[in-house]
């Protein structure tokens, strides 16, 4: 025997269904418009920083007013936008841009943007951890120098540089002037040699106490960490870094190539 639904009962429970797939489907149009909006905001897109009035973006690419709004929320939620009485949405943070596909120092790739200093928060000999030796191919416990960096850009605090180097090359690091000086820039120096490659890994993890507060960011905040293992040309591993950036202030960027 089959039993029917009522066709009351089932206008009931699909209406509720529909409108929450209507809600999706605008929650997914806002998320898309505002993936286009930040490419431009973080580009300079905007003429004086200043975004178009929401009827002229739902016009440009074709979404309704209430879509725009969203959209718009979600970039004052990143603290990349903000509504100014009298002047409409205005972009109020700037992000700089990290090359992924070359191998530089945090003060050559920002350069451009303004001067890169570092804070030292810690340099000392320590035995390596297992994972270090390795990575540096190094005996086990053996002294490798250890170096904890705020690095700042103008002022603001932009990530903070946890960076292991074998002894051998990190002793004369200890005399150096870290505070203006990239640590690539002083291997090269020291050592004689170029850099040639780096390992690295990007993942986002949640901050911290203790790097919230020397990033002066809100703690269990989202921040990149880069981990970076380093080679000279000859390639023999000479820098093995974890780096956390402020993910609001920093965006990577690269340019790959497909080859088969």
């Amino acid at each position: 025997m089959v039993h029917r639904v009522p066709a009351e009962r089932t206008r009931q429970h699909t209406t509720p269904v529909a409108a929450a797939r209507r809600r999706r489907l605008r929650a997914d149009r806002a998320r898309q418009l505002a993936d286009l909006l930040r490419h431009q905001v973080l580009g300079g897109g905007f003429p004086g920083g200043v975004l178009p009035h929401e009827e002229v973006i739902g016009a440009d690419y074709g979404v309704s007013r209430n879509t725009v709004c969203q959209a718009l929320d979600l970039l004052r939620a990143e603290q990349l936008v903000e509504r100014q009485p009298g002047v409409g949405t205005v972009v109020v943070c700037q992000k700089y841009p990290h090359a992924l596909d070359r191998l530089r120092g945090l003060a050559e790739t920002l350069h451009p943007h303004g001067r890169v200093t570092n804070e030292v928060r810690t340099i000392s000999p320590v035995p390596a951890p297992g994972p270090v030796a390795d990575r540096l191919r190094i005996p086990p416990r053996s002294e490798v120098l250890y170096v904890e960096r705020l690095r700042r850009l103008d002022g603001l605090p932009l990530s903070l540089d946890l960076t292991y180097v074998p002894m051998h090359i990190g002793l004369p690091l200890l005399d150096a002037d870290l505070e203006n000086n990239d640590v690539f820039r002083l291997i090269e120096e020291t050592t004689g040699q170029p850099l040639g490659t780096a390992e690295i890994t990007l993942e986002a993890v949640n901050a911290d106490a203790h790097s919230a507060a020397v990033l002066e960011a809100p703690r269990g905040t989202a921040v990149l960490m880069l981990e970076r293992l380093t080679h000279l040309a000859d390639g023999a591993p000479v820098d093995l870094e974890f780096i956390r950036f402020r993910g609001d202030r920093l965006t990577m960027r690269g340019l790959l190539r497909r080859t088969l």
